[in-house]
């Protein structure tokens, strides 16, 4: 339980004037204080938890106040929420009487942090509020809400169950360390057990790619040679003058990025500097920064001038790395071309389009078919925090499969399993320290 037996209050809604703004209160004395200050027909210490009551808060404004009693809120504590009229000045007075009574301003965060402590959820659910704040599309929004829903905690639990298990007889072994002939752990459904975990956890360590493109964006880098129209078409995409726009070549000298939603999915356009040959060394930066952009892009648009019959940028774009990349091939400028060519789509990730005077709608749907949606069902890991740990879990149980084909000691058995024990109880939160707790509450917004 949480030994911070402070009570702690902040502005749960958006800095700034609305409608309404809501106080947050939580603590041993929440209540006591909030009932000091507030007049209504019944008393809020008298009322029970889950209930509303109206009155006037300190003769500052009309409010309504929500009641929740521990254990049953969001920090396992008793909590009241102040829903006040949205002034600016309304809600710092309130702050003001509240801290006059006993209350402290609270950090970032530590009302979920208290959840935590208090054991109303681990870690990754935590984490996940803050995420699904944060969300800015429907991916995202879905992403975050399966992982407080507990879609990785409870995967974590299981296997880590299963682990401490084995761990447990293991070391039961060592402390009959005298008896040779004593096997407690099965070392044969200990290396199904740890084939069955690599299996999982390589899983997850390679959802993380999908799970960070949903929460931050899908990439797609728009690349091709100077003047192809590059940074007209990412104009077009985002619907506003995002990028310069000039008939000189090498205009664009450095990757210019901006995101739209195509589907509820959100979509990181990246403009690149035009590739060709040549002697000024800033835009040779810029071209290479290019090459980076591709490699690293989950899309790649390849612009190219449809009145271009040269073909010289061929040589330009071999060195690139597209392999295995989902690239389109995009013909721009088709109103130039003396037999006008409409807008279309006349092969497989091939595009006719005019990024200047037609539509690039047909473009947005192809580039949204090309993103493979995850299944509904599958759990996806979006964490940084969460990724590394897994890297060393699956690090350690890949050490339990060495060792058991090696027919080495329990002992050093027992050393990786608990590595491997450590690193996913320090995702859910099982183990972990107060510079972790630190490092992750920080970032959270205040009142939450």
């Amino acid at each position: 339980m949480n030994t911070n037996r402070d009570t702690i209050c902040a502005i749960s809604t958006p800095s700034g004037v609305g409608g309404i703004a809501v106080v947050r209160v939580s603590g041993s004395n929440a209540l006591e204080i909030v009932d000091s200050l507030f007049s209504g027909k019944r008393s809020i210490i008298n009322t029970k938890g889950g209930q509303i009551l109206y009155g006037t808060f300190a003769n500052i404004d009309d409010v309504l106040v929500s009641v929740f009693r521990a254990p049953h809120s969001f920090t396992g504590e008793d909590t009241a929420e102040i829903s006040c009229h949205g002034s600016i000045y309304i809600q710092q007075e309130i702050l003001r009487s509240l801290t006059d009574h006993g209350c402290r301003l609270a950090r970032a965060g530590e009302f979920t942090q208290r959840a935590f402590l208090n054991g109303k959820m681990d870690l990754t659910e935590a984490e996940a509020v803050a995420d699904l704040i944060a969300a800015e599309n429907k991916s995202a929004h879905d992403l975050a809400l399966n992982h407080l829903r507990g879609g990785v905690s409870k995967q974590l639990y299981d296997l880590r169950e299963k682990l401490l298990h084995f761990t447990s007889l293991i070391e039961l072994e060592l402390d009959f360390a005298d008896h040779e002939e004593l096997e407690f752990a099965d070392r044969g459904e200990l290396k199904q057990l740890s084939q069955l975990i690599e299996e999982h956890l390589s899983r997850l360590v390679a959802s993380f790619k999908t799970g960070n493109a949903l929460k931050n964006g899908i990439s797609v880098a728009i690349i091709g040679p100077a003047n192809a129209g590059k940074s007209t078409l990412l104009n077009a995409l985002v619907g506003e003058e995002r990028a310069i726009v000039s008939n000189i070549p090498g205009t664009t000298r450095d990757t210019i990025e901006d995101t739209i939603l195509i589907n509820g999915t959100l979509f990181r356009f990246i403009d690149t500097a035009g590739i060709r040959l040549t002697s000024n060394e800033i835009e040779r930066q810029g071209i290479d920064r290019s090459r980076k952009a591709a490699e690293k892009a989950d899309i790649v648009l390849l612009v190219i001038d449809a009145t271009d019959t040269s073909k010289e940028y061929n040589q330009y774009l071999e060195d690139i790395n597209m392999s295995n990349k989902k690239v389109v091939r995009i013909y721009n400028k088709i109103d130039l071309l003396p037999i006008p060519h409409s807008s279309s789509i006349d092969e497989k990730d091939v595009m006719y389009i005019s990024a200047k005077n037609g539509s690039i709608e047909p473009l947005k749907h192809l580039i949204a078919t090309m993103y493979d949606s995850p299944d509904s069902h599958q759990t996806l890991i979006s964490n940084v925090r969460h990724y590394e740990a897994l890297q060393q879990a699956l690090k350690a149980i890949k050490e339990v499969e060495k060792g058991l084909e090696k027919n080495i000691s329990g002992e050093f058995l027992s050393m990786d399993l608990q590595d491997c024990l450590n690193a996913l109880g320090e995702i859910t939160g099982q183990i972990t320290s107060d510079e972790v707790l630190g490092n992750i509450f920080k970032h959270f917004c205040i009142g939450k």
